[in-house]
């Protein structure tokens, strides 16, 4: 039990901050609890327990049982850990679509997500048609010179995305394109067309095409993409690709509890 408040007091942020933590999980373990139970579970003032259940109650974090009632978890909650369920299961239930889709197509398909401005593998299969077994699951690649990045960067929130485009752009390959504008006009395409493609920006005699994968919030938490030679994966080829890749991308997408409109 902490020390006792004798009235309101100045607290620091990181304070408040365990301290509403610390209301959350009272209330995840009795189920609800009122301002004075609650106050003296944590030892503070009645005062501060009820600016700080307001904040989370603000922020649907909880949620009061009938009027002037006991307080319990709110559904904001499950919003919270939804996100975090999310990632963990596209990465167990990514896997079987990755080797299913690779099986089907015979070129290599990989998952990855966006961390901290560049995009990262985490599910990765070959298919029969594959020329190499170089294994790209946990290799950080950049998000404008690939398919899969340009995914990301295409559903990005604005601001974020000019962010990310303002600083210089490393060329790869003579192929890579590294003005904003020009890239912000590709990115708005991807979002009409549903896909990206990349022809050699990334490594020379590479091309690749890559889907969103959505979350249950509906937005784009990964992108799937599916490379192979120049010789064999054509332009033409490609567009052939985008079919069963979206196809296969919506299932994984309903899994992980998104619902299109």
């Amino acid at each position: 039990m902490r020390n006792s408040e004798p009235g309101k007091s100045t607290t620091s942020p990181v304070q408040s901050v365990d301290r509403a933590i610390s209301v959350l999980e009272l209330l995840a373990r009795s189920g609800e609890a009122g301002i004075t139970e609650i106050a003296g579970e944590l030892g503070v003032h009645k005062s501060t327990v009820s600016r700080l259940v307001s904040v989370l109650e603000a922020r649907g974090l909880v949620e009061q049982l009938g009027e002037r009632g006991k307080y319990a978890i709110g559904f904001g909650i499950v919003r919270l850990a939804g996100a975090a369920t999310s990632r963990m299961d596209l990465a167990k239930l990514g896997n079987q679509t990755c080797q299913t889709l690779a099986e089907s197509l015979g070129e290599t398909v990989n998952i990855a997500v966006a961390d901290d401005g560049i995009a990262i593998n985490i599910s990765q299969a070959h298919g029969s048609a594959a020329v190499t077994a170089h294994n790209w699951t946990g290799r950080r690649t950049p998000l404008h010179a690939t398919s899969s990045g340009k995914v990301l960067l295409a559903y990005m929130d604005g601001e974020r995305r000019r962010r990310l485009l303002g600083g210089p752009l490393e060329r790869y390959t003579p192929r890579t394109t590294t003005e904003p504008a020009t890239l912000t006009e590709e990115l708005n395409r991807i979002v009409e067309n549903g896909y990206a493609a990349c022809f050699e920006e990334f490594e020379l005699g590479m091309h690749a095409v890559a889907v969103p994968i959505f979350g249950s919030g509906n937005e784009v938490i990964a992108a799937m993409s599916a490379s192979g030679p120049s010789y064999r994966l054509s332009r033409e080829r490609v567009r052939q690709l985008v079919r069963p890749m979206a196809e296969a991308a919506a299932e994984l997408s309903g899994q992980l509890g998104h619902f299109p409109d």
